[in-house]
Order: structure tokens, then C-alpha cells, then sequence
């Protein structure tokens, strides 16, 4: 019954009708949730692109006088970290126009609801995120269905299709269909400059094969073929500059410490590592029998 009402609590405070302060509630959502969400000053990635979201989680914003682009939301305790980054980079999210997202579990959309308020922005995403998005909800074709938390419902959500280029003013976002981790996952590539260089940048959705625990891939042959498809699309992308949900996942810290972003192989090994793990947890649930 608690944890019910500590449920029901966060999704009111995602959409503003609960009172302040909601910290501790919040941090609660899940046990890696505090380091997940660990303070990360905001830093250029590459020309017009930036990173603003928490240590643990990926936020990026495309920027253009004509307005800005902000891919992902991360936790709804993420947000007040997203807007001060926003800040101190000289931005207002007044002036983010969308809002793209690459799957909808709480730690990567659970902030969405309050950044869309408080920007006006369109969300954009996949037929089936675009539905969780708007239910405030888990899809039940979900492998974590019964596990993860539901979201804060969404306003304003526009339904997107595989390949489909979103514009604002001169940023060019393509959608990228990457489902396997959810239904509706989504890649997202645009290219940013410094001066006569341009760089196709990849931000990478998960492709771990993470599930409730009676839930077994190995008879979910949809599900199995949707990753190998979502592989192959992370193999074939033009891909300099690679940053995933979960930076940890593409090291991008260690990247950053060396000071070497670009690596034209990142997709590709992200892509055998994803193939890799699946591989190792389908032999685990055939190893267990019926």
C-alpha cells in the first residue's frame, strides 16, 4: 500500500498537482535513481549540440536560432538539473520547439510531461511510445510490463514514422525505428558543425535486453527479430559521434576524459555488444528449460 501511494504520488507530482517538496518520494522510483540522476555540469558535444541531462542519463539539446531541439527528458527529479543546464548555456526553454524520445520508461521519459510544459514544445515519437506517451502509462507489449513505472501522461504528442526528418528552423532530425528494449524505440541522427566540419551524430536508444522476471525472449521471436533489425540499423548509420541513453553504455565519460569524442566504430560495436548480450540471455533461458 505504500509503495502505491508513493506510485500515485509521483505521477501527480509529474503533472503538477501535488504539493512541494517532492524529493524524497521521487528519488524513491527505483534504487539506481540517485545515481542515475547525480549532478553533470552541461557541455558542448559538438557544435550546435549539448549535453544537459544528469550524469547517469541522457539529455541532449540541438540548438538554432529558430529554435531548439531536446532529445530525451530522463527522471521527473531530472528536470529541475535540465532546465538550470539549459540555462547555463546561455538557452531558455522557452525556445525548445520539440521534444523527441527514444523509449518511454520513466528514466528516459519520465520528465517529459513537466519539460513539455514548461517549453510549449511538441513531443514527437513512434507510433507505440507516442500512445504510452499520451496514456501516461507502460505498453504492455513492454518486456518490463508489470516492473517499471508508468510515466506522467504527455500533451501534445505527434506520431511519427520510421525515417521521418523532423525540422526546426534548420535542425534536420531523423527518426530512427530501433525497437527491442521497447516497442517504440527510437534512434535519433542529425549532423552538427564547427566551422567546414560536420559530424553525423547518433543518439543511440538502448538495445539491452532487460524484462520482468517471468518474462523469457526466447519466446518472443517478434521481439528477438526486432532486435536484430534494430542492430543492423545501429550498424549501417553514419556514425562519428555516438551517445546513448545511458552514457555509460558508449563511455562517453571516458571519452570525455580523453578528449576524444568522435569514434566512427562506436555504433557498430554498440550494436555487436547488444547482439552479444541477447545471444548470452536467450542461452541462459533455453539452458533453464521449460
Amino acid at each position: 500500500m505504500l509503495a502505491r501511494r508513493i506510485l500515485v504520488l509521483l505521477v501527480l507530482v509529474a503533472c503538477g498537482d501535488a504539493p512541494r517538496p517532492v524529493a524524497t518520494p521521487r528519488a524513491s522510483s527505483c534504487a539506481a535513481c540517485p545515481e542515475w540522476n547525480a549532478p553533470q555540469p552541461a557541455f558542448r558535444v559538438y557544435g550546435n549540440t549539448y549535453y544537459v541531462g544528469p550524469h547517469g542519463l541522457g539529455a541532449l539539446l540541438v540548438t538554432s536560432p529558430q529554435g531548439h531541439v531536446l532529445v530525451d527528458g530522463a527522471l521527473p527529479e531530472s528536470v529541475p538539473g535540465i532546465l538550470a543546464s539549459i540555462r547555463t548555456l546561455g538557452f531558455r526553454i522557452e525556445d525548445v520547439k520539440l521534444i523527441v524520445s527514444s523509449h518511454v520508461h520513466f528514466d528516459h521519459a519520465g520528465g517529459i510531461a513537466a519539460l513539455q510544459r514548461a517549453s510549449g514544445a511538441v513531443v514527437a515519437a513512434s507510433p507505440s511510445s507516442a500512445a504510452v506517451l499520451r496514456a501516461g502509462s507502460v505498453g504492455r507489449d513492454d518486456p518490463q510490463y508489470g516492473e517499471v513505472v508508468p510515466i506522467a501522461a504527455v500533451a501534445n504528442v505527434r506520431t511519427i514514422a520510421d525515417g521521418e526528418i523532423l525540422h526546426v528552423g534548420p535542425l534536420a532530425l531523423t527518426a530512427h525505428f530501433t525497437p527491442g528494449h521497447t516497442a517504440g524505440g527510437t534512434t535519433w541522427t542529425w549532423r552538427a558543425c564547427e566551422g567546414p566540419r560536420c559530424l553525423d551524430v547518433v543518439y543511440a536508444d538502448s538495445q539491452s535486453p532487460v524484462s520482468a522476471d517471468a518474462y523469457l525472449f526466447a519466446r518472443h521471436p517478434d521481439v528477438l527479430a526486432a532486435f536484430a533489425r534494430s542492430e543492423a540499423v545501429l550498424e549501417a548509420l553514419p556514425c562519428d559521434l555516438l551517445v546513448t541513453t545511458h552514457p555509460g553504455a558508449s563511455a562517453l565519460w571516458e571519452r570525455v576524459a580523453a578528449g576524444t569524442l568522435v569514434d566512427p566504430d562506436a555504433c557498430r560495436r554498440l550494436a555487436a555488444a547488444a547482439r552479444a548480450q541477447l545471444a548470452e540471455r536467450v542461452a541462459k533461458e533455453l539452458a533453464a528449460g521449460p
